[in-house]
């Protein structure tokens, strides 16, 4: 760089870098991200596999999340060149890392899932308003 402008790592922000941190977060802790990366990270998958593995996704949603996913550095997806194509998803080594956290977050959130539900309706019977006659 000439003489008087700064490294371009310090031009970036606190307030950019929150954004970044907040981007790969809500990536790897989306609603269909962990399901996907949790059966990844055991092998290589195929579609087909993704979408009996993980419950309620549509083929849309799942064609998304894998793109998504692969262009984050998550997934590496290798196209067979068989008739028809054959086409497996595995993890990286950075999403790797990230497996244990997910087991922990899903074992979790399966064990209480049932104590927040009745948590949910509890705090809904005292919080809503009643109608007035």
């Amino acid at each position: 760089m000439s003489q008087g402008h700064s490294d371009v790592s310090e031009l970036v922000t606190a307030e950019d870098q929150a954004c970044t941190v907040r981007q790969v977060l809500d990536r790897v802790g989306g609603k269909w991200s962990i399901g996907i990366l949790v059966a990844a990270s055991k092998g290589p998958v195929r579609f087909t596999e993704l979408e009996r593995s993980v419950e309620g996704i549509s083929r849309r949603m799942l064609t998304l999340t894998l793109r998504q996913l692969e262009r984050d550095g998550l997934l590496v997806r290798t196209v067979y060149p068989t008739v028809p194509p054959k086409v497996e998803y595995r993890a990286t080594e950075i999403a790797l890392e990230l497996y244990d956290s997910l087991v922990t977050l899903t074992t979790w959130a399966e064990r209480h899932r049932a104590t927040i539900a009745a948590a949910r309706e509890a705090y809904d019977r005292e919080h809503t308003l009643t109608p007035v006659s």
